[in-house]
């Protein structure tokens, strides 16, 4: 015989009758899965940060490699010569033929030259021209207007011509001294530096130890504004650097310990930032 149902249509027999509730939860088994929640937050949310530290990295270095496929391009074209460590992407007086890598070397990688770019619309983070972990700091940090009149996340080794008069050219009179830029003269391109990253905010400028509000303004510097900001194994910073054979590197730092403290440029006789080692060395 069926069963009879009830006035609301519900199986009196069933264990699902209106009057049946499921048990909550108590209070301990509450705290048992908030415990459980933060001890996986706290073993996966590193872990991601981490992974995303890892893959700016990667990134950072795959640009150095494509910006010395630009540079080799160049030098194949110029005579074996990079080009010049700063242009007119500070100094509109200079002239045309005198320019910085950032003008004539994105053309070659189908980017628009750095001085093609307006005020405010200079290549900012998330563009080919930057570092995707550098981070610009406040403005009133800085003594230019990064913002406005743009910076730079990855620097040239300005020791490349230091000993060069490059605004001197052929025809100027005068003696043209012999070029660093001239590839033919690197004799250990596997060690030059040519491309590292780039301090950006002053307040870790010489090592940490004074600010430097010039912080990233020159496409064009040397050790003193290597910056750490890639985290690599044991979560030790550390920067990225593009050498003249376009083999990309991770280091923690770039200054050596036998260098003053006061040291501008590196000591002349340093293989790691000089193409060839002095006269007599």
């Amino acid at each position: 015989m069926l069963t009879q149902l009830n006035r609301t249509g519900i199986n009196a027999s069933s264990p699902r009758s209106p009057h049946h509730f499921p048990r909550a939860f108590t209070l301990v088994e509450i705290l048992i899965v908030v415990a459980i929640v933060m001890l996986l937050s706290t073993t996966l949310i590193p872990a991601l940060g981490t992974a995303k530290d890892r893959a700016k990295l990667i990134l950072c270095q795959n640009q150095l490699r494509t910006w010395g496929l630009g540079f080799a391009t160049y030098a194949a074209g110029n005579d074996g010569y990079y080009p010049h460590i700063d242009g007119r992407d500070r100094d509109r007086s200079i002239a045309d033929h005198f320019c910085g890598w950032v003008d004539v070397v994105p053309p070659l990688m189908d980017l628009t030259p750095w001085q093609d770019h307006p005020p405010y619309e200079r290549p900012a983070g998330g563009t080919f021209f930057q570092c995707p972990a550098a981070r610009l700091a406040s403005q009133d940090a800085y003594g230019y207007q990064p913002r406005r009149d743009g910076y730079f996340s990855y620097a040239m080794n300005s020791s490349l011509e230091l000993d060069e008069d490059c605004y001197r050219a052929p025809g100027d009179g005068g003696v043209v001294m012999p070029s660093f830029l001239n590839t033919d003269l690197i004799v250990s391109p596997h060690r030059v530096v040519l491309l590292f990253d780039q301090l950006l905010d002053p307040r870790y400028g010489y090592g940490g130890r004074r600010i430097n509000r010039t912080a990233g303004k020159y496409c064009g510097s040397y050790p003193k504004a290597f910056s750490a900001r890639h985290a690599q194994t044991g979560h030790k910073l550390g920067g990225s650097i593009l050498f003249c054979d376009y083999y990309v590197e991770f280091r923690d730092t770039v200054w050596k310990p036998n260098w003053p403290a006061g040291t501008n440029a590196p000591p002349r006789s340093d293989p790691d930032w000089f193409p060839y080692p002095p006269s007599g060395a």
